[in-house]
């Protein structure tokens, strides 16, 4: 699935999220799957459950390492992705498209404030990568 990667707003804690009509659907980056390396498992939470902005909403575990990944607005999780709580590894395999993780809807557009394009996300990582070397 080829994603328009103009449309995906990214977080500094490597979140993203891509609105689809009234709802936003959120995952990890690429770079997040670079560093976690082969996924293998995925902890999400039940439709309905509500969320504040930057709380934890689930758990991805990888060869390497368990990460918990953060909900970039307040919202209600409308939908969750069980395809990849049975094949993790599509997550590594496509994570802009059939890896999403949820669907969040009554979220605040205001709470995208703060996320950055793509292009200024990877930019962004740049300068992080710049600065640790």
């Amino acid at each position: 699935m080829t994603v328009n990667m103009s449309g995906v707003l990214c977080t500094k804690s490597h979140e993203y999220a891509i609105q689809a009509g009234d709802v936003l659907k959120v995952g990890i980056t690429d770079f997040a799957i670079e560093q976690l390396g082969d996924i293998v498992f995925v902890e999400l939470p039940e439709v309905g459950t509500t969320f504040k902005k930057g709380e934890v909403f689930g758990t991805i575990e990888s060869v390497k390492a368990a990460s918990e990944v953060y909900l970039p607005v307040s919202g209600k999780i409308v939908e969750i992705n069980e395809k990849v709580q049975n094949e993790p590894e599509i997550i590594n395999e496509d994570c802009f498209g059939e890896g999403w993780l949820v669907k969040v809807a009554d979220y605040d557009k205001a709470d995208l404030e703060g996320t950055m394009y793509y292009d200024e996300y990877k930019h962004y990582l740049e300068q992080e990568e710049e600065e640790i070397v």
